[in-house]
């Protein structure tokens, strides 16, 4: 009889090979009991999975896919959303760490409802706790914002982590109500520190409540 042992260090508990039945043998494959910090692979990385403190399956908040909802961006200031682990990679919580403090360290503020900032220590810092440095993951969102004068310094700054991390990760930025003035002026200052935006992002508009927003740029 051939066996085939799971690596459980790779292993994020998706469970996709028992849902897809890899194996036609009813009940070859067996799931542990999961107990902390291995309870965190699932949870970020089960799609079937729900978050306690989102109350949604997905790895980052609904802002993420209705920003337009509730106002959250403020004028003036960039929205992160830095997509760890995926396409199918996986990240271990060292990783995102690194970029976490990164982030931190060019004066970003976290996005209090993320899932990851829930585990985060010391937000301040964007440290987590060392017990789950080792716990690996399909794939996370950091999600925070940061003022748009600190964006390229930034951004320069994750490029450079490249190298530091056995991994991949995707940075996305979100822009809400930019004079068009302005917007030029951040896609000038990002050529010339040898970045560029990709113009393959999403635009939603009429997707939520109306929001009014002054010449003075303050919100009404």
């Amino acid at each position: 009889m051939e066996r085939t042992r799971i690596d459980q260090d790779l292993c994020v508990e998706c469970g996709t090979c028992r849902r897809g039945s890899v194996c036609p043998a009813p009940g070859a494959l067996h799931r542990r009991p999961l107990r902390w910090p291995r309870t965190l692979r699932r949870r970020f990385s089960d799609p079937l999975t729900i978050h306690a403190g989102t109350g949604i399956p997905g790895r980052g908040t609904e802002e993420m896919k209705t920003n337009d909802v509730t106002g959250r961006l403020r004028p003036g200031r960039v929205g992160l959303s830095i997509d760890m682990g995926r396409p199918g990679v996986s990240a271990t919580f060292k990783d995102i760490q690194t970029i976490a403090s990164i982030c931190a360290a060019s004066g970003t503020r976290f996005e209090p409802r993320n899932p990851l900032t829930a585990l985060m220590t010391d937000p301040a810092r964007g440290l987590f706790d060392s017990t789950i440095l080792g716990e690996r993951i399909l794939s996370a969102i950091i999600e925070a914002e940061i003022g748009r004068r600190r964006l390229p310094a930034l951004l320069i700054s994750l490029k450079r982590a490249e190298r530091r991390i056995d991994t991949v990760f995707s940075v996305g930025i979100t822009l809400a109500a930019f004079p068009a003035d302005r917007l030029r002026e951040l896609k000038d200052k990002m050529r010339q520190s040898g970045l560029g935006l990709s113009p393959n992002g999403k635009v939603n508009l009429g997707l939520g409540r109306l929001i009014l927003i002054p010449r003075g740029g303050r919100r009404a």
